[in-house]
């Protein structure tokens, strides 16, 4: 007897994964090969604001987040392979252009077009992994796909670093360009089509705002979207202000790289074990008790940094036990929110990606820019957000917490 037809023909489901997980680290190398330049650049435009740095990081995310709403027009009407393909090369052609940036903010309008760019990707690769699974299958791949994505901030920093002893700042754009250009051409060679015609929806305002609508008035989608952003943003404010961190605060600036790469092995870990555990417990009860440890670690920080005993490598604990928590709830929350949503998938993606990236951006860049110093900033950051984030998730699902169900209904 013949199995079931796969999803995605001519791509095994691990080769599907490994896919997946190739275009989504498109983004984290953008973001975190750039850290250990920031001071480089700094110093190459001569910016007199220390904070002004994090534009480069900030500005990419604020486009990368604003523009995926743009992209929910068209995400459900062309299919996903062709609208890949072009977001891939854009993002390969305007990373060039910003290494041959002649000034601060000619940089900066290369990384805004570049985030423009790798929001197409990341609405499609959504959309894509929703075309083909559902349920706890979609959170498993997820979570896999999410497990070999957070290979590249374990090693992106390294590398920055690494070109930064043989090469200007400029060489991180040419091989981010590099990079998204061999994506494409495997994309070309081997990705299938994954949209059925019969899901196609025409280029028009009244059926996205309809499909919006519908996306914005599920209770649980939304919720876990708010709650993905809240949690993220702290994240980001990390990553902002990290160069200064451990520059300014700790002196030991070439001691990024490797804890980084800690706390994002940790996640990657995290992200492995819920693999295994979301078809046994549910992806709510792994998710809402992630939540609860996120919360309990980023208190101890709080209260060490508030006492002014916070060490190097109490934050570094501190922070690995946080990202071990965001690791196992991350692949969790994005399928909960797509999950009422399969009918709509492209623009849902489109939507929830819009508020879950461009508010965490804000959010991430508030936090930064409070950077004075201290830990104080970042840690209250963790505070607030995951407080807020947990009791978004509390609201969304009327205080069942902890409880596995199949949520259908609308507001």
């Amino acid at each position: 007897m013949q199995g079931a037809p796969s999803p995605h023909p001519g791509l095994s489901f691990g080769a599907f994964v490994a896919t997946i997980a190739i275009i989504q680290t498109i983004v984290a190398l953008a973001i975190d090969m750039m850290v250990p330049a920031l001071g480089a650049i700094a110093t190459s435009f001569h910016l007199g604001d220390g904070n002004q740095r994090q534009w480069v990081i900030a500005i990419f995310v604020i486009a990368f987040g604003a523009s995926q709403l743009g992209y929910g027009l068209v995400a459900d009407r062309f299919g996903r392979r062709k609208l890949l393909l072009g977001c891939l090369g854009l993002y390969t052609l305007c990373a060039f252009a910003a290494a041959l940036a002649g000034s601060f903010n000619a940089l900066l309008a290369a990384r805004a077009a570049m985030g423009i760019a790798a929001a197409g990707s990341q609405v499609m690769v959504t959309a894509l992994i929703r075309d083909c699974y559902a349920g706890r299958q979609m959170a498993k791949v997820n979570s896999l796909s999410f497990m070999v994505f957070l290979g590249a901030p374990i090693i992106a920093p390294s590398l920055g670093q690494a070109l930064l002893l043989v090469a200007p700042w400029r060489a991180i754009f040419v091989a981010l360009g590099l990079y998204a250009g061999l994506t494409a051409l495997w994309v070309a060679w081997r990705l299938p089509e994954t949209q059925a015609l019969a899901d196609r929806r025409p280029v028009a305002w009244r059926p996205f705002r309809s499909a919006a609508i519908a996306t914005l008035r599920n209770r649980t989608a939304l919720g876990y979207t708010l709650a993905a952003m809240l949690l993220l943003g702290a994240w980001l404010g990390f990553i902002y202000s990290a160069q200064q961190v451990f520059a300014e605060i700790f002196h030991r600036p070439a001691l990024f790289p490797p804890i980084f790469a800690i706390c994002s092995i940790s996640m990657a870990l995290a992200a492995l074990l819920n693999a295994r555990l979301v078809e046994r417990f549910g992806m709510r009860r792994l998710a809402h008790g992630a939540m609860l440890g996120f919360i309990l670690t980023a208190a101890a920080q709080a209260g060490a940094a508030f006492a002014g005993t916070d060490t190097l490598w109490h934050f570094a604990i501190i922070q690995t036990a946080m990202m071990f928590s965001f690791g196992l709830l991350a692949g969790n929350f994005s399928a909960i929110s797509m999950e009422p949503l399969g009918h709509i998938a492209g623009t849902a993606a489109a939507v929830q990606g819009f508020i879950n990236m461009l508010g965490s951006a804000l959010i991430g860049i508030v936090i930064g820019l409070q950077f004075d110093g201290t830990l104080r900033p970042l840690a209250l950051g963790f505070c607030l957000c995951s407080l807020a984030g947990f009791a978004v998730v509390a609201i969304a699902e009327r205080g069942r917490l902890f409880t596995p169900h199949n949520v259908q209904q609308e507001i």
